[in-house]
């Protein structure tokens, strides 16, 4: 049997989402990953310059198997009113909710094996009512995430390469960043970063770097204590749970390449100490993952990009790359969905 497809949600339509969703498509068309966008097929026929001549409406995945050479399938929920590339507005807000409740509930059902969300504009949503601080933490309300081996998620993971990295704070202000670590938080990504590589990335024993907050890894002492009272601890902690992890390290001298090849993964402390090295790495192939759900879900690592919607410009790489990873991860957890 034929693994399902994955299930694209559009993100927010006056962004880049619905350009880059049309190019991904034109590229991987004949050898795949199949997928079906769960969205506007107004928008997505606008972007795509031929007025809707390489769309098809479907209404069940296995649908989009049967069709992906030859168009792209569309989930069509339609939006309520029109849409201008460039110009948010929250008036899409609860079609942009909805379209990624419908591929979670697809992947959860088993219809799709994985689901790939283009990016969505949090002010626009936050401006309609939008509780979560965003894609993530929306993701394991929805899927009701459990806890493994005393650990939950959802965990964002960020991939360039050879080099993963996981966050224990995402979209968190500088300023607050000491505040919110603790062994215990640290401890949780630790084990859910563990689980997910020997998971879904096929790493029998999983090697874990876990890296400082301060400068040279606090200095002892001289530089802050953080990493002698919760980084370190925190370590020790994962160590006594049987996972292989290894630091505090200077975040400095983590990622060369030639550090590279003695860990699995990082476990960062905040946002730009791991996405700095990521889009250093590959700015444009990227690719954002959350572990620790029941299912499989990445997206590309950017933003909306309004400033270039519209315009033809935006590159599909990191789509393409989410979408072939997502593939991938469906794999390794043997859940290809059943078509239908």
């Amino acid at each position: 049997m034929k693994p399902g497809p994955l299930a694209l949600s559009l993100g927010d339509p006056a962004g880049v989402g619905p350009e880059i969703v049309v190019k991904a498509w034109n590229e991987l068309r004949r050898g795949g990953p199949p997928f079906l966008v769960v969205g506007d097929y107004q928008a997505l026929a606008s972007a795509s310059g031929g007025g809707g001549s390489i769309l098809r409406r479907v209404i069940a995945p296995k649908e989009a198997l049967e069709t992906f050479e030859d168009a792209l399938p569309v989930l069509d929920l339609p939006l309520k009113s029109p849409v201008v590339a460039g110009q948010p507005s929250s008036a899409a807000a609860p079609a942009i909710v909805k379209w990624i409740e419908t591929a979670v509930g697809l992947a959860l059902s088993g219809a799709v094996a994985g689901v790939v969300t283009a990016p969505i504009a949090k002010a626009p949503l936050y401006e309609a009512g939008f509780k979560f601080p965003g894609h993530t933490e929306f993701l394991g309300e929805l899927t009701a995430t459990e806890s493994f081996e005393g650990a939950r998620g959802p965990v964002m993971m960020l991939i360039a390469g050879d080099l993963r990295v996981a966050l224990v704070t995402v979209h968190e202000p500088l300023a607050k960043v000491p505040g919110l670590l603790s062994v215990e938080a640290i401890v949780n990504v630790g084990l859910v970063t563990a689980q997910a590589l020997r998971r879904d990335f096929g790493i029998a024993k999983p090697r874990l770097a876990v890296a400082g907050l301060n400068p040279h890894a606090g200095e002892g002492g001289g530089l802050g204590r953080e990493e002698i009272e919760i980084v370190g601890p925190a370590v020790q902690a994962l160590k006594d749970q049987g996972v292989d992890a290894a630091g505090p390290f200077p975040s400095d001298s983590l990622f060369p390449e030639a550090m590279r090849a003695s860990y699995d993964a990082i476990v960062c402390l905040y946002h730009d100490q791991a996405l700095i090295p990521v889009k250093m790495l590959d700015f444009w192939g990227g690719v954002n993952v959350t572990l620790g759900l029941p299912i499989v879900r990445t997206s590309p690592d950017h933003g909306t990009a309004f400033d270039i919607a519209g315009r033809g410009l935006a590159r599909p790489d990191s789509l393409i790359a989410a979408v072939r990873l997502a593939d991938k991860l469906a794999r390794a957890r043997g859940s290809g969905a059943r078509a239908g």
